[in-house]
């Protein structure tokens, strides 16, 4: 089950959650303080059916939380640099997530600044999914963690972001299901990470 009903469309499965976590924030309490960001840009990937998704092979030790109850959060590592997360979104024992690419920081500006430098932008602080995972904090030590119970990583609501303002498209740099669009962004928003097609995509 998801830990509040404000979040029980995360057990609708990725395609038809990926809009509706628009807008949600995602707040990070740590002992720098905290950081809080909205989110701007996900992509759906959906589990066995989907060649580009981490578990399309099946359960394996690395991907079992994607196995597991919605709204909890899949963590792993992209070039062995960066920690990307992941927000589960089916039932128990389906494998689905949407990839947390993008968001807005909205609270802890200065925190996510040494995080990711002195000189970076303010549009680039958590534009795409590593800068995002380092602006937050996240480390593979919060896989797993519920993101609607309340806890100190958790999801809260923000405001609705309005349909007419939902784009949706190719997912960035993945070589399987390429032209799927399952890449889904709010319009206009600075901080959405530029589109790459992958020079290996099928």
């Amino acid at each position: 089950m998801v830990g509040s009903a404000d979040f029980d469309f995360l057990s609708r499965g990725a395609v038809e959650a990926a809009p509706r976590l628009l807008g949600c924030l995602l707040v990070h309490d740590t002992a720098d303080g905290t950081v809080a960001l909205r989110i701007t840009e996900v992509e759906a990937y959906a589990g066995t059916d989907d060649p580009a998704s981490h578990s399309f092979r099946g359960p394996r030790p690395s991907n079992l939380v994607m196995f597991g109850p919605p709204g909890h959060l899949y963590v792993y590592r992209s070039h062995g640099i960066h920690w990307c997360g992941n927000v589960v979104a089916d039932l128990d024992g389906v494998a689905s997530g949407l990839l947390l690419r993008a968001g807005e920081i909205v609270e802890g500006r200065d925190i996510a600044q040494r995080r990711r430098g002195e000189r970076v932008t303010e549009r680039d602080l958590a534009r795409g999914p590593g800068r995002l995972g380092q602006a937050l904090g996240i480390t593979g030590a919060d896989g797993g963690t519920p993101l609607t119970t309340g806890g100190p990583l958790r999801l809260e609501l923000g405001t609705p972001v309005r349909p007419t303002r939902v784009r949706r498209g190719p997912r960035v740099g993945v070589s399987r299901a390429a032209d799927v669009p399952w890449r889904f962004w709010i319009d206009a928003e600075p901080s959405v990470s530029a589109y790459r097609r992958s020079p290996r995509a099928e």
